[in-house]
């Protein structure tokens, strides 16, 4: 399956999510090859982070990619792997689109806030457009960095469930400081101590929502930490 991170609102927590389901992918026993497909290279540097952490294996291959070739060396790769994490930058690019035409899946984080709203709805215009030529794409919003108070939470899920075709999940991930000093050290919060229950809980929901055949009665999430 290809997973993509999209978007194009920056700032919304893609690289987190994109590297958190590559790794955990890979915990599951999967093939996994994480795509860097933003010129900031965030990925790619938690990538090198992670190597160096873990003497030299990160668990799963990364390459970085830009603009058409994220279409056209994903395709070639894609029979290698059994699952490609895309980590797409957050503005309406070539690469964005070329992430979209090829993926199962789209992830759309967003904040409690209107603005990431309206760029989602600018989103789904292109995500629109993608279906032209690749009618089995999902599409589903994952609320970050979600606030204390439920009552802006609900309200941004109200108005996202409002947008296009677009199926909010059940996971959403906290505005937890574990989530940025783990993935600062090449880990993810599975793998941190003091261990963060709450963050470790949110993430595998997220998880097992992209990945559910990894998620089997028999597997469970109980391997991924």
């Amino acid at each position: 399956m290809i997973v993509a991170c999209g978007g194009i609102k920056g700032g919304v927590g893609k690289t987190t999510i994109a590297v958190h389901l590559a790794v955990l992918a890979a915990m599951a026993g999967r093939e996994v090859l994480l795509i860097d497909g933003d010129s900031q290279g965030s990925a790619s540097d938690f990538t090198a982070i992670r190597r160096e952490a873990l003497g030299g294996d990160a668990g799963y291959s990364n390459v970085q990619l830009f603009g058409a070739a994220i279409r056209a060396e994903g395709m070639r790769l894609a029979p290698k792997y059994d699952e490609i994490v895309i980590d797409v930058a957050g503005r309406d690019s070539a690469g964005q689109r070329a992430a979209i035409a090829i993926a199962d899946v789209v992830i759309l984080p967003f904040l409690p806030g209107s603005f990431d709203v309206w760029g989602l709805e600018r989103t789904v215009d292109l995500i629109e457009e993608a279906r032209a030529y690749n009618d089995h794409l999902r599409t589903v919003a994952l609320l970050n960095r979600a606030d204390p108070s439920d009552r802006d939470n609900l309200a941004a899920i109200h108005t996202v469930d409002g947008v296009g075709d677009i199926h909010v999940l059940r996971a959403r991930l906290g505005n937890r400081k574990a989530f940025r000093s783990s993935t600062g050290q090449g880990l993810i919060v599975t793998e941190t101590k003091p261990r963060d229950d709450k963050a470790i809980a949110e993430i595998k929901l997220l998880f097992s929502e992209i990945f559910p055949d990894l998620c089997t009665a028999e597997s469970g999430l109980s391997s991924l930490g």
